[in-house]
Order: structure tokens, then C-alpha cells, then sequence
């Protein structure tokens, strides 16, 4: 007999099946006992009649990995409509007791408890949740770029220059020489729109700011993607909303267990985000808040993007809202400048639920720019030859963005802490497990 799926039991009503998995809980009653079996899928309710089993049963710890036998019957009242009776049980392997319990609706545990013993608190239902929906997100970006002829690069994580931004970078030693941890693919993915003209990369970034915030890691997962001969920053806002919308999808179509969870709302992506350029995000904070300095400033503090979501919300019924317009301060030196307001650039945050989620905008594309830029901040042009190489051969406007993978779930689940939503979480304060 071949094994199946817990969620698979459905189409197998009145027929004999086998399942596999992990001891969730095992109820005793009166009259009858309740087996929850957990698979990679789902839970599966098992009936046992048998006193002997029932005896065994009660003393084996959850999280012992067993095989189970017996009929599918269809039951109004189990879950799922169906459960498995006259139940044989095998054993397979015996496990430690959990060090909480996982099949509680959450985890009665501290969060560094829990993500001190990830390998078994990933296995709760709604964290493994989360990771569903992780996965789906990230199928549904690779598909919308796909479906606009966008290629996937795989670019390098261990580079030779620690001067792309000004965040602190992870240094090695590469073979007696400095080397460092890839910030991100932001150079790689620009040389490669000289190549395929639309680029996309799902992969791991890793960044040394000493930041012990609910919402910084120092490793997670950035969706970027670079895109060749657009009109302006505008075109890459375009693209990026309908990547939006096709992440949702994928969520609703290929998590959909996931979506039941509490708290988990997804959004509705609207046609056209609504966007507010920095300078009059500013005056609008200033003028409502009555706060001194909010004009003037490079960047927006964390209470000001909570406040414009908010107003985005009230205004245009929207829980995103584009931020557009940086300040040259506050941008990498690749970044275009705003025509006619160069302390401005075309440039833009995209805050979803009053947190800065998507970075993006339109880079400069011609190499004297580049040359004027670096020295304009007092940098070195050497580390950037392989780079600069690109623009010397021609390079079409371009602009693109980069996603925080962790963000988006967090925010679409409503947890605070971007921790929750990874799988071993990177840190000032963890390197393991």
C-alpha cells in the first residue's frame, strides 16, 4: 500500500490508506481515543479503539514518528470531514518530548526560546505557515517577472569591494585577500540589463549594521530586479505592482491552508498605488504632527512611515503607498537625479502597512555620470572597474528595486518581528542554530 498525504485523505474515502508522520497529540476519552497525526502537509484525525494501543499511545511522546493503517471514513465532524478508523500503528522512531507543546494554537514560549530550538518550532502548524506563504511569494514573483520576459541571475555573495552603500559589510578572508559579503546584487544585477536587458534574483544579502530591531536581520532574502530602457523610475513602480498583485495570488492559490490563519490578511494591490513625493511627505508630517525638524531631514524615522500609512490608508483606502523623491543624501550613488531638482533623485520607498518594505528607482546609465558621482562623494573608482566596465560599452536607461522577503510576510501575517518569519534568524545576538 502506498503511502499518502494527510490532505490527500478526501479523495480516499472508503478506501484503505496508509499515512506517516509525527505524533501532534493523542487524545484520551471515555469511550474513544483521538490520534492527531501531523505530515509535511497537514493533520490527520485517527481513531483507536484498542485498549492496548490506546495504552501504548498514551505514554509515547509527541513528536514520535509513526505509520498508520486503517480506513478512510468520511465523519461530518472530524476535521477536514474525514478521518481514518480500525487503525493499525507502527512505530518508527521514539522522540524526546518537544520542549513545548506544538499542537496549542501558538507557542506558549519566548521568542528566543523558540527560535533557540527552531528545528522543532518550525514544525508548528502556523510557522510552518508562514513559510508556505514565504514559498508561494517568491514563486509568484519569479512568475510575474518571468511572464514579462525578465531572466533569473544567480549573482555572486562573496565580492571584492565593501564600498557599494554605506552600510557596514561582513569581511573575509578570501585566500589572504579582503573580501567581503555581498550587500546586495545591485552592481551585478545593472551589468547583467547589458546582457538581457530585464533581470530577477531571489537569493540572500547580508548586512553588519549593529541594528537589534523587530525589523533588521543581518542575512535574509531580497527579490531584486533590474530592468533596461525605461522611461523613468515610474516604469519600475509600474512593474513592481503587479509583481505585487501576481505574490498574492500565488499566496491565495498555493497557501491557502495559510490564509485561514488568524491575522493573516491579504491585501487587495490596487491598479495604481498611490504614491507622495519625500519633500511633501515632509510637509504633510509637519504640518499634522506639529513635529520641529521633520522638514529637511534625508529619510523618513520608522513613526512617519507608520503615520503615512495610516493617511494612505484614510485617504486612498490603500495599505501601500510609494514615498518618491529621496534625497541625493540618503541614496547610493548610482541613483539617478530628480531633472530640474538634482538634490532630489528619481528614487522611491514603497511602505506597506506603515513600514518601508521596497527600495527602487532609476540609476545613472552613462559612465562619465558614474566617474562625476564617485568623486562628487569622495570615492575611489578602482574597486568599481569590473562595474564601470559595463557603462563604458553602453548602458540603456535602467532602474530597478529590492524586496524584503521576511518584511512582506511578517506584514502580510501581523507579527512585529521579522524573526517569526524565518527560519534561522540572523542577528547581532544569534549565529545559531
Amino acid at each position: 500500500m502506498a503511502r499518502i498525504w494527510s490532505t490527500e485523505l478526501p479523495a480516499h474515502a472508503g478506501e484503505s490508506v496508509q499515512l506517516s508522520g509525527w505524533l501532534h497529540r493523542f487524545r484520551q476519552l471515555s469511550l474513544v481515543s483521538f490520534l492527531i497525526l501531523r505530515d509535511g502537509r497537514g493533520l490527520a484525525q485517527v481513531v483507536i479503539e484498542d485498549a492496548a494501543l490506546i495504552e501504548k499511545l498514551a505514554v509515547l511522546p509527541a513528536e514520535s514518528v509513526l505509520r498508520v493503517e486503517g480506513e478512510a471514513v468520511a465523519v461530518l465532524q472530524a476535521p477536514g470531514g474525514i478521518e481514518v478508523r480500525g487503525a493499525r500503528v507502527e512505530g518508527v522512531s521514539e522522540a524526546e518530548a518537544p520542549p513545548f507543546d506544538l499542537h496549542r494554537p501558538t507557542i506558549k514560549a519566548l521568542l528566543p526560546t523558540v527560535l533557540d530550538h527552531a528545528a522543532v518550532a518550525l514544525r508548528h502548524p502556523r510557522r510552518r505557515a508562514l513559510q508556505r506563504v514565504m514559498a508561494a511569494s517568491a514563486e509568484g514573483y519569479r512568475a510575474a517577472l518571468r511572464a514579462q520576459g525578465f531572466v533569473e541571475v544567480f549573482t555572486p555573495k562573496i565580492v571584492g569591494s565593501a564600498t557599494e552603500s554605506g552600510a557596514n559589510v561582513f569581511a573575509l578572508d578570501y585566500f589572504g585577500r579582503p573580501a567581503y559579503l555581498a550587500q546586495s546584487p545591485q552592481l551585478y544585477k545593472q551589468m547583467m540589463v547589458g546582457v538581457f536587458e530585464r533581470v530577477f534574483e531571489a537569493g540572500p544579502v547580508f548586512r553588519a549594521e549593529p541594528s537589534d530591531t523587530p525589523r533588521h536581520l543581518s542575512e535574509y532574502v531580497s527579490l531584486d530586479f533590474e530592468m533596461g530602457f525605461v522611461r523613468d523610475h515610474t516604469e519600475v513602480m509600474d512593474t513592481l505592482t503587479e509583481v505585487l498583485r501576481e505574490m498574492v495570488r500565488a499566496v491565495q492559490a498555493q497557501a491557502a491552508d495559510a490564509v485561514e490563519l488568524p491575522r493573516l490578511e491579504l491585501p487587495e494591490v490596487p491598479a495604481v498605488i498611490p504614491s507622495i513625493h519625500f519633500s511633501e511627505a515632509q510637509r504633510l508630517l509637519a504640518a499634522e504632527l506639529g513635529e520641529d525638524g521633520v522638514v529637511g531631514e534625508p529619510d523618513l524615522a520608522p513613526a512617519h512611515e507608520r503615520w503615512l500609512g495610516e493617511w494612505a490608508r484614510r485617504e486612498h483606502g490603500s495599505e501601500f503607498l510609494f514615498v518618491t523623491g529621496y534625497p541625493s543624501a540618503k541614496r547610493p550613488f548610482y541613483t539617478a537625479p530628480e531633472p530640474g531638482r538634482p538634490e532630489y533623485t528619481n528614487s522611491f520607498d514603497l511602505l506597506f502597512r506603515g513600514l518601508e518594505l521596497v527600495t527602487g528607482g532609476q540609476r545613472l546609465h552613462r559612465h562619465r555620470d558614474y566617474v562625476a558621482a564617485l568623486e562628487a562623494r569622495g570615492m575611489d573608482p578602482e574597486p568599481f572597474e569590473g562595474y564601470l566596465e559595463a557603462f563604458k560599452h553602453g548602458m540603456p536607461p535602467h532602474g530597478g528595486c529590492a524586496l524584503g522577503l521576511e518584511r512582506w510576510v511578517a506584514r502580510l501575517a501581523g507579527v512585529a518581528n521579522v524573526r517569526e518569519t524565518t527560519l534561522f534568524p540572523r542577528d547581532v545576538q544569534r549565529l545559531t542554530p
